[in-house]
């Protein structure tokens, strides 16, 4: 595996809500967190850089032949192939995050049950395999990711519409309805306090779901790492 820094830093540049919770972890398990979380933003990618879906399709298979074994030369999947042959992840979690990207390549997400479930299996499974991966695998995990994910969703979609993308429910939805089904989400629980750094960016969707995001969305989570509560 690249040494920690490098890992950190290109998470500090892919995914910097993600990087700044993976502060709050143990030194030991940062670079594994954040190689996990580098692996998802080039799912997320796919789609965005592929200008047909066809292409994103291709991208996504790409992926799922390194993690079914196929060894490639690459920043990213060249460690993450070692991590799996360590057996720090288990392959199936990641091919998961690999099906739940093929919503993208779809030309709309058609309801909100189905919105629901895109936001559930990627930013909430995320969510719960690096807790699974800090030592605690809990539904409280993936509840919270996937807040994390509506607040990202209604965040991204002006810039996406600027795509003629949209990966809100296109029956039309509300975003009150979605914003009030996430913030249901973040009255779960506190996350097991072994597995709080993959909990932690569910504190910003905290502030997002309110209002733009402020020079005290940070202080948020930083008030989460200490208190155990998202």
């Amino acid at each position: 595996m690249p040494p920690s820094s490098d890992l950190l830093v290109h998470l500090r540049r892919a995914d910097p809500d993600r990087y700044f919770c993976t502060l709050f972890a143990p030194p030991d398990k940062r670079p594994g967190l954040a190689l996990l979380y580098l692996f998802n933003h080039e799912l997320a990618r796919a789609r965005e850089v592929a200008s047909e879906p066809i292409l994103a399709l291709i991208r996504l298979t790409w992926w799922r032949e390194v993690i079914q074994g196929t060894s490639k030369k690459h920043e990213i999947a060249t460690p993450l192939s070692a991590a799996l042959a360590a057996g720090m992840f288990n392959p199936a979690d990641l091919e998961a995050l690999i099906d739940a990207r093929l919503a993208e390549t779809e030309p709309e997400i058609p309801d909100t049950p189905a919105f629901l479930a895109y936001a559930r299996s990627t930013g909430g499974k995320l969510a719960r395999i690096a807790g699974a991966y800090l030592g605690a695998d809990s539904p409280i995990l993936e509840d919270l990711g996937t807040a994390y994910a509506i607040s990202g969703i209604l965040r991204a979609a002006p810039y996406l519409a600027r795509q003629n993308r949209s990966l809100l429910p296109a029956d039309c939805t509300p975003s009150i309805a979605l914003i009030a089904h996430a913030q249901t989400l973040l009255n779960s629980p506190k996350p097991p306090r072994i597995a709080l750094p993959a909990a932690l960016p569910a504190a910003f969707a905290r502030h997002d779901l309110t209002g733009p995001r402020t020079a005290f969305s940070k202080l948020a989570v930083i008030r989460a790492a200490l208190t155990g509560k998202i």
